[in-house]
């Protein structure tokens, strides 16, 4: 398991890419890429147009890392503006065919599949499976999107259409049902 990174390990990274070090480059994809996708997801709202913003950002990343200054901001704070810039430059693209509500209904539709998929990829005969099936289908969900696919509680209360203490509450003791189940 990967630990991650700290800042002065995601700087000398930066620092290795700016010098051409490509094992550099390959360790903040190794440890970032991931969660860049994630948060490109969440602006972009498909899961192929994240994937082209985070490549995009690693071409940025490789071309421009001699530009990332240690005084101004994290590693980690540089690595993300430039994700997010990219994913917003994308969605400005005109030359793109597709609405933003008809992203919206596409990320929808393909977000409600991700979160059922990731329960139903687990191992039919694990525990964990076994115990995720004995929760509510709400606490389910609201845990498989907490934490496989990362949203925040106030991002799950406005998926699931309720109140934030809600959410919080169902995730909450979802949790705790399944330590239980787990012991």
């Amino acid at each position: 398991m990967l630990m991650t990174p700290g800042a002065d390990d995601l700087a000398s990274a930066l620092a290795g890419c700016a010098k051409g070090d490509k094992t550099a480059l390959r360790l903040i994809f190794d440890r970032e890429a991931g969660r860049m996708v994630a948060i490109a997801e969440r602006i972009v709202r498909r899961r192929d147009l994240a994937e082209e913003v985070v490549q995009e950002s690693f071409i940025r990343l490789w071309t421009h890392a001699h530009q990332y200054q240690p005084d101004r901001g994290s590693a980690r704070g540089w690595i993300y503006a430039i994700v997010r810039n990219r994913a917003l430059n994308l969605l400005r693209d005109s030359s793109r065919e597709l609405t933003i509500e008809e992203v919206d209904a596409l990320r929808e539709r393909e977000q409600a599949h991700q979160v059922i998929a990731a329960w139903y990829q687990l191992d039919q005969s694990s525990r964990l499976y076994h115990c995720l099936g004995a929760l509510d289908e709400t606490k389910r969900r609201g845990i498989l999107m907490a934490y496989v696919h990362g949203y925040s509680h106030g991002e799950i209360a406005g998926r699931l259409r309720v109140p934030l203490g809600t959410a919080k509450s169902w995730i909450r003791r979802g949790l705790s049902a399944l330590r239980e189940c787990m012991a």
